[in-house]
């Protein structure tokens, strides 16, 4: 009877290619993830209430994202501080791409500058995705006010210092800071008052418990159109083309005034660069989507779009512009 012998199955040269293969998935596993990014629903965070300039723009590109990415996008509004509690939650989030932050120029120059404690670094624990549009303020009276011009406003202010006052969306934004700046520039005492959010300040402006503010655009246009709320003057260094009527603050009078602020979206440090490259393009091309652009071209935004690169150099010019506008003015955080 003949002999034979059984031949192992499983030899060294097995071994070495399964650890080989092992090796390769291992290497190729944060790859496949980002191409897989993203496979479940994404939150957006606003760091305002709804109805403001800032959610108006969250749901804008939420819907573009959405559309984009294949997966929800949800705006969730976490108002507070100047935008500061939404920062911060942020900014503690999983660095995974499925929490992302509606950032302003405001949160990442003026609020290190304006707050003595900050819960979060803007520019160091967030990062850069995309900056989307920027708008200009407008000044907005109350109808009962019994001025028509910015210099009437002035006159009066200074006929009755600290007997005005002037509305704001939170300390830090940039409606506070445009009316910061008009304090300092013409010298007049006018009291702040500090809302979480555009909309809650709007509301009682129309309401006649506060006589006047700084509002973005897109939210003080229906109530301008509709007469009830006096607009005087527009706060960019040229005519806003949803206003051209109105003059700039320059043109009424305040020489060296110019105040604007734009939104971007950024997500928590060490999120990966291929995950905040997905985000970046599909957030650029949702600026240029036809209904994108119809929307927040009509409402007074203007488009931008731009590389995380191009937004970090933003956020560093705009640290340098309002720190030192912050400091003069004294003003601290209410």
């Amino acid at each position: 009877m003949a002999s034979f012998k059984l031949r192992p199955t499983f030899s060294w040269v097995s071994a070495l290619t399964l650890s080989v293969g092992m090796a390769s998935a291992l290497l190729s596993a944060p790859a496949a993830l980002a191409q897989a990014f993203p496979n479940k629903a994404i939150r957006l965070v606003c760091p305002f209430p709804p109805g403001g300039a800032v959610d108006i723009a969250s749901r804008a590109i939420a819907l573009e994202l959405a559309k984009n990415l294949g997966q929800p996008v949800t705006v969730d509004n976490k108002p507070g501080a100047g935008g500061n509690i939404g920062g911060a939650e942020v900014a503690r989030a999983n660095p995974d791409g499925y929490t992302i932050f509606m950032t302003t120029s405001g949160i990442q120059a003026i609020n290190p500058a304006l707050y003595a404690k900050m819960p979060f670094d803007p520019n160091k624990d967030l990062i850069p995705v995309s900056a989307l549009v920027s708008l200009n303020n407008v000044l907005v009276l109350h109808p009962s006010i019994k001025a028509n011009s910015v210099s009437e406003v002035v006159s009066l202010a200074k006929a009755q210092p600290g007997a005005m006052n002037y509305a704001s969306s939170g300390s830090g934004t940039s409606i506070h800071m445009s009316g910061e700046m008009f304090k300092s520039l013409t010298n007049v005492n006018i009291t702040h008052i500090p809302y979480k959010g555009s909309a809650p300040a709007v509301t009682d402006l129309l309401g006649g418990q506060v006589m006047m503010m700084f509002d973005n655009i897109p939210s003080a246009i229906p109530h301008i159109k509709s007469g009830k709320l006096k607009a005087l003057a527009t706060t960019g260094s040229k005519r806003d083309p949803l206003l051209p009527d109105l003059p700039t603050m320059a043109e009424a009078g305040v020489a060296g005034y110019e105040s604007g602020v734009w939104f971007g979206l950024a997500v928590p440090a060490n999120t990966p660069r291929d995950v905040v490259m997905k985000l970046n393009a599909e957030a650029v091309k949702g600026t240029k989507s036809p209904e994108f652009v119809k929307r927040m071209t009509e409402l007074g935004y203007i488009i931008m779009g731009s590389s995380p690169e191009t937004m970090a150099d933003m956020n560093r010019a705009e640290v340098q512009r309002w720190g030192p506008i912050v400091r003069a003015s004294g003003a601290k955080a209410d």
